[in-house]
C-alpha cells in the first residue's frame, strides 16, 4: 500500500515540478528587457532561494551540516545545475524562449540512454513508446514565430543545458551519498554551490546588473520560489520515489503547462497543432504512469503472435 502511495506521490510531484519549471521564461525574459544579463538573473534567483530553504529547515528543526562524503557530490550537482540554468537562460537571447524551453525536453531521452548504458536499467517497451510519442508531441509544440528560424548557437546552448540537467537527474538517482540527504538540504547546497559559480563569473569580468524597475525584484523572487525552490524540490523527491527516467519523461508536461498558461493568462490563441502536441505528451505521460500494465499487455500480444510462426 505504501509502495503504491509513493508511486502516486512521485508522479504528482514530477507533474508539479514540470508545471513550475515552465514559468522560467515568463519571469526571466522581462528582466532582460530591463537590462539584466543571464548571470545576474541567475545569481539573484539562487541567492534569494537560499533563505527560503534555510527557514524551512529551521522550522523542521533540521541541521544544514554536511558529512565529508557529501561535500563533493553536492558541489558537482551545484555546478551541473548552474551550467544547465545558465545555458538555457543564455539561449533565450538567441531564440524564442518557448521554443528553447520545448527543445530542452530532449533530456528525458538522454536520461533513459544514460541509465541503460551506464547503470543497466531495463529498457522497457513502454519507455520506447512514450519517448517516441513524447518526441512527436514536442515537435508539434516547437514552432518558431512567423518567419523566425532556429539559431544554431541557441540550439547548442539548449543541448548543453539538457545534457547537464540529465546528468544531474541521473546523479541524484544513483549516488548513495546524495540519496541520503534530505530534499530541502540537498537543494540548499545545490543553490549555494551554483551561486558561487555565478559569483566567480562576475569576478572574472561578467557585469553585475540590477533590475531597472521595482517590479523586476518581484520577478526575481518569483524565479527563486516557483521554478527553483518548488520545481527542483519536487523533482528531487520524485526521483527518489519513482526513479530518474519516469521523472524526466513526466517533465515533458512543462510545455503543455506553458501553452495552457499562455492561453488562460495571456489570452493567446491556441492552434490545432498545439492541441495535438499537448494530447500526445499527455498520452506519453499516461504510458509512463501505466508502464506495468502496458508492458504486460504488449508481452501477452507478442506471445499470441510470435514472429516467425509457421502457418
Amino acid at each position: 500500500m505504501n509502495y503504491a502511495l509513493d508511486k502516486v506521490k512521485g508522479y504528482a510531484l514530477a507533474a508539479i515540478a514540470a508545471a513550475a519549471y515552465g514559468t522560467n521564461p515568463a519571469f526571466a525574459v522581462p528582466l532582460y528587457g530591463q537590462g539584466m544579463n543571464p548571470v545576474s538573473v541567475l545569481l539573484f534567483r539562487y541567492l534569494m532561494g537560499l533563505p527560503l530553504l534555510a527557514v524551512i529547515m529551521a522550522i523542521r528543526g533540521k541541521s544544514l551540516s554536511l558529512k565529508k562524503e557529501e561535500l563533493v557530490p553536492t558541489m558537482v550537482l551545484g555546478i551541473l545545475m548552474a551550467v544547465s540554468s545558465l545555458t538555457l537562460f543564455e539561449s533565450y537571447n538567441y531564440m524564442n524562449s518557448g521554443v528553447a524551453s520545448t527543445l530542452l525536453f530532449v533530456y528525458p531521452v538522454m536520461v533513459a540512454v544514460m541509465m541503460i548504458m551506464f547503470f543497466h536499467e531495463k529498457f522497457s517497451i513502454s519507455t520506447v513508446i512514450c519517448l517516441v510519442v513524447m518526441g512527436a508531441g514536442l515537435l508539434l509544440l516547437m514552432k518558431p514565430q512567423g518567419e523566425e528560424t532556429l539559431s544554431a548557437f541557441g540550439c547548442v546552448l539548449v543541448m548543453v543545458s539538457a545534457l547537464t540537467y540529465a546528468i544531474y537527474i541521473v546523479m541524484v538517482n544513483v549516488s548513495k551519498s546524495v540519496r541520503g540527504i534530505p530534499t530541502t538540504k540537498l537543494l540548499f547546497y545545490v543553490l549555494a554551490w551554483g551561486s558561487l559559480v555565478y559569483v566567480a563569473m562576475i569576478g572574472c569580468g561578467s557585469p553585475l546588473t540590477l533590475p531597472a524597475e521595482e517590479w523586476g525584484w518581484l520577478n526575481l523572487l518569483a524565479l527563486a520560489v516557483i521554478p527553483t525552490a518548488i520545481s527542483l524540490a519536487c523533482t528531487t523527491r520524485a526521483i527518489q520515489l519513482i526513479g530518474s527516467t519516469p521523472t524526466a519523461i513526466l517533465g515533458a508536461l512543462e510545455p503543455v503547462s506553458a501553452v495552457v498558461l499562455s492561453v488562460v493568462v495571456l489570452g493567446q490563441a491556441i492552434t490545432a497543432r498545439d492541441i495535438l502536441g499537448g494530447i500526445l505528451i499527455v498520452v506519453a505521460a499516461t504510458v509512463v504512469i501505466c508502464a506495468g500494465p502496458v508492458d504486460k499487455a504488449i508481452l501477452r500480444m507478442r506471445k499470441m503472435f510470435p514472429r516467425g510462426r509457421q502457418s
